[in-house]
């Protein structure tokens, strides 16, 4: 059931995806959880491009991961538990010696459908693994804005060195140019606007600052969809409400008579994961005209608050049609999930 705040309609199907609906990518790990998907539509389907998290079957006195070698090939990394250097509180990140290790290894994975309900995979669009030196940990949370012709994926390249956002594109999701790093360290939640505004492309992004600032949208401009500047300050988070911690951008903004309706997240210190909206000027999107005073979606059905990292709902990929907005999120860092909502109904509350 929603709570008073909350717009969404959920799809009656959820969880959409779960982790045993897809085959591992690698004889010897296990899909821990789906999470997360950038969407598209092509060739007159609906598609997700979903982030794969994967890791080797967990035994008894050992905690294991795989990493992916800056040459090439993957290679699984064995830490006895006990080890008193070794720091495993947290399910997504460990830390040993010293060095931030992640508990799984994240690839994206392209399914279609016809009815934007039931996804499969096809043939002929395989997986994006990260390749290189900034990717070795893996590539995350896909959102792909269409410009023209071409998508842009940009997504959250992670390694040893940081979290930070890589940029790859194509035309026919066989063929792929890559573009290395558009945003260094630290930086995720990268969304490009689907349409140029006075000639310039924009895009949403996340520095992140541990002892000064912290987690706030922030957006910048380019000449050409690749080198960016101009950054300004749109979104901080709010002390007292749900987005009291983090918050981040979804997907791109959806451009209505009103302004430009992003829709973004929002955490508290108890990482409790919530969808909002801002909106932006039409002619200038550093303008804040409106934001959520509630989430227009909380974390309330089984499949949200209970999985691999519970209370979560999170969001980089919808598609519009007229007044309905269908937003597909992951739930609880585990099942891809979908709901309905009235792009109306969220201005209405801003």
């Amino acid at each position: 059931m929603s709570t008073s705040s909350d717009l969404s309609i959920r799809f009656e199907q959820n969880p959409l995806l779960s982790p045993a609906d897809l085959q591992p990518s690698t004889p010897g790990l296990e899909i821990a959880c789906l999470l997360n998907p950038g969407v598209f539509r092509y060739q007159g389907k609906t598609w997700l491009i979903v982030r794969v998290a994967e890791r080797p079957p967990q035994r008894e006195g050992t905690l294991s991961f795989p990493v992916l070698k800056p040459e090439g090939g993957m290679e699984i990394i064995t830490l006895p538990a006990d080890d008193p250097d070794l720091d495993a509180s947290d399910p997504r990140v460990i830390n040993f010696r010293g060095v931030d290790y992640l508990t799984t290894l994240s690839h994206l994975r392209l399914l279609s459908s016809e009815d934007g309900v039931v996804f499969r995979e096809g043939p002929g669009y395989g997986p994006l693994w990260g390749q290189g030196l900034y990717e070795t940990f893996g590539i995350e949370d896909c959102r792909v804005s269409q410009l023209g012709a071409d998508y842009y994926l940009t997504f959250t390249a992670v390694s040893p060195n940081g979290v930070a956002v890589g940029l790859r594109t194509t035309q026919n999701w066989q063929d792929f140019v890559h573009h290395g790093l558009i945003f260094p360290p630290h930086n995720k939640d990268c969304a490009l606007f689907e349409a140029r505004i006075g000639g310039s492309y924009y895009a949403f992004h996340r520095p992140s600052s541990v002892d000064l600032g912290g987690n706030y949208i922030w957006l910048a401009s380019s000449p050409d969809g690749i080198h960016w500047g101009g950054h300004k300050l749109i979104a901080r988070t709010r002390t007292g409400y749900w987005d009291s911690q983090r918050v981040g951008a979804g997907a791109s903004p959806i451009r209505t008579d009103k302004g430009w309706l992003a829709i973004y997240h929002g955490a508290d210190a108890n990482h409790r994961y919530c969808l909002g909206a801002l909106l932006l000027d039409l002619n200038d999107p550093s303008v804040v005209l409106g934001r959520s005073e509630h989430p227009i979606m909380e974390p309330t059905a089984p499949y949200e608050t209970t999985g691999f990292f519970g209370h979560v709902v999170f969001t980089n990929g919808h598609v519009v049609d007229g007044d309905r907005l269908t937003i597909y999120y992951g739930a609880a860092d585990e099942y891809v999930c979908g709901a309905h909502f009235s792009v109306r109904e969220i201005l209405d509350t801003l």
